[in-house]
């Protein structure tokens, strides 16, 4: 291959690149594909490309949908961002004897009206969340989510979900010890950022009119 067939290559690469990029965001923020590995593969679909040797990471995709929102959705998903954020804290007041911390798409921004509000909370008996929020007559489900902390570390943790209003919140309990070991984040395989009641409040003042 010559020297002018591998730039052409790289370019048209490059540019497939970025036309996923937007496609997948927009999949995103549309709601007509949930997830990820679900918008980026429609993405690559409606597009016609076939697979990328470097197709968008999840932590890409996310900045991506956030720019879309603020560009096309900005008379809408702030005030639901706002309100889902409103919603969390309440819900970490509610929960604050388990060190709750808020993650997931209602802390980084891009959350809409559709979007769960996720919590970590933490203590060393798993039915003490339960105990507690049956003391509070909240109804609850109770299921496991598998939690990555290293390339081959995975564990089963209790969740409990609940709806407080019409939105859905769920908690994942950790072990006490677990506040100072967040889990890798699906976005970017790094520890997962957390935001404490603090940081949530402090964002709803960014946030004010």
């Amino acid at each position: 291959m010559s020297r002018r067939q591998g730039r052409s290559n790289t370019g048209r690469e490059s540019q497939l690149y970025r036309h996923v990029l937007a496609e997948a965001a927009r999949l995103l923020a549309q709601g007509t594909a949930t997830g990820f590995d679900a918008a980026r593969r429609k993405a690559v679909e409606r597009l016609g490309c076939g697979p990328l040797r470097h197709p968008p990471s999840n932590a890409e995709i996310e900045q991506a949908l956030i720019g879309y929102q603020q560009l096309f959705q900005s008379d809408t998903q702030p005030a639901a961002l706002r309100r889902l954020r409103q919603v969390a804290l309440q819900a970490m007041h509610l929960l604050s004897r388990f060190d709750p911390r808020l993650v997931g798409p209602v802390l980084s921004g891009s959350a809409d009206d559709s979007s769960i509000v996720y919590l970590h909370l933490f203590a060393d008996f798993p039915e003490a969340v339960a105990v507690f929020l049956m003391d509070q007559h909240i109804p609850f489900e109770h299921d496991e989510r598998q939690v990555r902390f290293g390339p081959e570390e995975d564990e089963l943790l209790p969740l409990y979900r609940f709806v407080a209003g019409d939105t859905v919140i769920e908690l994942t309990l950790f072990p006490a010890q677990g506040l100072r070991r967040p889990p890798l984040s699906p976005l970017d395989k790094r520890p997962m950022r957390r935001g404490n009641a603090a940081t949530v409040e402090r964002l709803l003042v960014r946030m004010a009119p």
